[in-house]
């Protein structure tokens, strides 16, 4: 009787711990669970079985023909075998030729012509420019700035560089005259101001402009022309509008400076710092208003000139008081009286 229970049920142990009982109906796969050393049944029908013995009768010839000296190869070399005979085929290739030739066909029917590049991107890039260029801070413009990158990076692919960078400065020019025939009709009194505006409104639309024309920039205007697309529109504002106001502006700054607060400190800091950005040989017109809020703009101190300097101070005080401003020694401050009563 043991011996017929030995003869249906036997129990084999595999390379990964896992238990195959051989019975007369069929196969018994017991896994080994990982949290426990108790084998768990899985039954597999019949079929399943005998595809796995012919597997292991297939893997022991396999193993016993690479003993006598033959090359061993597993299921995954010859999976990798056959892939390679099957893109070796003749109808893999012509396949393949015929991606090829439908992907070549497909560029050339996207290829932008000059026309459509008048007609269709340009015309999109130049109305987002405009937005760019005049919007006020206090207005909220929808602007796709994915679009406008998508249009310049088509423009770049399609061979098309030159002619963007030449109607994106053309653009920038056109609106940069127009800006400098509004400041030549603005008041003198106004003028520090307006021009204040325009150069911050500039710079802002330039901190959108360059990055979406990076591609550009970077293909075409580093590469070929060797230069940078903000210091080259930084110095389009400098020749169409900053050279043909400073002589007007500079004597109005030193009026300004002479005249505590006849304009605002912050408006003064931000013309006197935006000049020195575009052209720092300007400080040199009027060292006494962009040294104050440019350093180094002074030559250094000198040990034997310590009196001028000390004289020079004088006569700012005495200037000072003369307008207006008391002493630090002529007034107390806010309240010192009420802390003197207390204590």
């Amino acid at each position: 009787m043991e011996d017929m229970e030995d003869d249906c049920f036997v129990l084999n142990d595999d390379y990964n711990h896992n238990y195959c009982a051989n019975s007369a109906s069929g196969q018994v796969l017991y896994l080994r669970n990982e949290l426990s050393d108790v084998p768990q049944p899985l039954s597999i029908s019949p079929g399943l079985a005998t595809r796995d013995v012919a597997a292991q009768e297939n893997h022991s010839k396999v193993c016993s023909s690479s003993s006598s000296g033959l090359k061993f190869m597993d299921s995954d070399s010859s999976s990798v075998s056959s892939d390679t005979s099957e893109t070796d085929s003749p109808s893999a290739v012509s396949i393949a030729g015929k991606l090829t030739l439908n992907s070549a066909s497909k560029f050339l029917m996207n290829a932008m012509t000059e026309e459509d590049y008048r007609t269709t991107y340009w015309p999109n890039l130049e109305k987002a420019i405009d937005h760019l260029l005049i919007q006020n801070p206090m207005d909220h413009i929808s602007i796709s700035y994915e679009q406008i990158y998508s249009c310049v990076y088509k423009c770049v692919c399609q061979q098309h560089s030159e002619l963007l960078y030449k109607d994106l400065m053309l653009k920038i020019t056109t609106h940069l005259q127009q800006v400098s025939s509004d400041l030549q009709i603005s008041p003198p009194r106004n003028l520090i101001e307006n021009f204040n505006i325009a150069l911050t409104r500039y710079t802002d639309a330039l901190q959108c402009i360059v990055p979406v024309f990076i591609y550009m920039n970077k293909f075409y205007i580093e590469t070929k022309l060797n230069r940078d697309l903000r210091e080259d529109l930084m110095k389009l504002f400098t020749d169409h509008v900053a050279e043909k106001h400073v002589d007007t502006l500079i004597p109005l700054l030193l009026e300004a400076h002479s005249m505590p607060f006849q304009v605002r400190p912050s408006t003064m800091a931000s013309v006197v710092k935006g000049l020195y950005t575009l052209w720092p040989d300007w400080a040199q017109l009027a060292p006494a208003v962009f040294s104050g809020f440019i350093p180094q703009i002074n030559p250094p101190t000198v040990e034997s000139q310590l009196s001028d300097y000390a004289a020079r101070d004088q006569k700012l005080q005495m200037e000072l008081s003369l307008n207006g401003f008391p002493r630090c020694s002529d007034r107390r401050r806010p309240g010192s009286t009420q802390i003197d009563k207390t204590l």
